[in-house]
C-alpha cells in the first residue's frame, strides 16, 4: 500500500497508468470512490493518482482541526513521494480549495481542475452531506445533499453501490469536523490574481452546498480562469455526467499538453 509521509502522518494514495500526472483532491470527507468515473478515463493516457485526506480512508486520522495550510503540505508530500514534477489537479470542494492554494505556492501544479469551488470559506455550506460511515440509511439520504433527485432516480443501482464505498472509505465525524475546520477563515479573494495556471471552474447548475454564482465569481478573479456550467446536475457533478466531464477534462489537459509542446518547440 504506498503512503506519503507528512511528519507523523502517513497519507495513503494509489496511482494508475502512465503519463503526465492527474492528481484528484476529494471533497470533505469522502474517500477515493469519489473519483472512480474520472480515475478509470484518466488513467490511459495520463497517470492517475487518487488520495485519502489524512482523517479519511486509509490515512492517519490525527485530532483537529486541520489547517488548509497542513492539507496543502499534505497534497505535496504525496507530490514528492510520487516524483511527480508538474501535475494536473482536479479538486471538488475542500479539495477545490486546497488545489487552488497549492497552485499559490507549489511550482508542482501546471493546471486546475476545480469541482464546486469557491473562493470564500463562507461560501461552502458541506454539512448535509457528511453522513456516519456505520449509518447506511444516513449514507443514502445525504447523497441527495450532492446529487440531483433527477439522477438519484434514475440511477438507483449506481446509488446503491456509492452507499457501500462511502461505507468502507469515508471519514467518521471527528474526521470530518477536522476537515471542514480548514475552511474557516479560508478566503482567495485578495489572492486568486496570484494563481495564473490554467484553470477550468466546473458547476452543476443545481449544486445546493456551493452556489454557481460562488464559482462563476472565482472563475472571473482567476487570471486564467474558465467558467463552465453543467445545467441541472448537483455539487458531485462529475459523478452524474462523468462521460460529459471527461471528455471535457481530456480534452482540457491534452489542449494544454500540446500548448507546451508547441512553447518548449519554439524556445528551441
Amino acid at each position: 500500500m504506498p503512503t506519503a509521509s507528512n511528519g507523523s502522518v502517513s497519507l495513503y494514495y494509489d496511482c494508475a497508468g502512465e503519463g503526465e500526472p492527474v492528481v484528484f483532491v476529494p471533497e470533505a470527507g469522502l474517500g477515493g470512490w469519489l473519483w472512480g468515473w474520472q480515475h478509470a478515463a484518466v488513467a490511459g493516457p495520463h497517470e492517475a493518482v487518487v488520495w485519502d485526506l489524512r482523517g479519511t480512508g486509509r490515512s492517519d486520522a490525527p485530532p483537529g482541526p486541520y489547517a488548509l495550510e497542513t492539507l496543502v503540505a499534505d497534497l505535496e508530500a504525496v507530490l514528492a513521494d510520487c516524483d511527480v514534477r508538474t501535475a494536473h489537479l482536479v479538486g471538488c470542494g475542500l479539495g477545490g480549495a486546497i488545489a487552488l492554494a497549492a497552485a499559490r505556492t507549489s511550482s508542482r501544479v501546471g493546471t486546475l481542475s476545480l469541482f464546486g469551488t469557491a473562493a470564500r470559506g463562507s461560501e461552502f455550506a458541506l454539512e448535509s452531506l457528511f453522513a456516519p460511515p456505520d449509518d447506511r440509511n444516513a449514507l443514502r439520504e445525504s447523497l441527495s445533499a450532492g446529487l440531483s433527485d433527477a439522477f438519484l432516480e434514475a440511477q438507483p443501482d449506481v446509488r446503491d453501490g456509492i452507499v457501500d464505498w462511502r461505507a468502507d472509505g469515508d471519514a467518521d465525524r471527528e474526521g470530518w469536523d477536522a476537515q471542514i475546520a480548514a475552511l474557516e477563515g479560508f478566503d482567495a479573494t485578495d489572492w486568486v490574481v496570484e494563481v495564473t495556471q490554467p484553470t477550468r471552474v466546473i458547476h452543476g447548475g443545481a449544486d445546493e452546498l456551493v452556489s454557481p454564482a460562488a464559482g462563476r465569481d472565482l472563475a472571473r478573479g482567476l487570471p486564467r480562469g474558465e467558467f463552465l456550467e453543467l445545467e441541472g446536475a448537483g455539487h458531485l457533478a462529475f459523478v452524474e455526467r462523468s462521460r460529459a466531464v471527461n471528455d471535457r477534462l481530456l480534452g482540457f489537459l491534452e489542449e494544454q499538453t500540446t500548448r507546451t509542446t508547441r512553447n518548449t518547440s519554439g524556445r528551441r
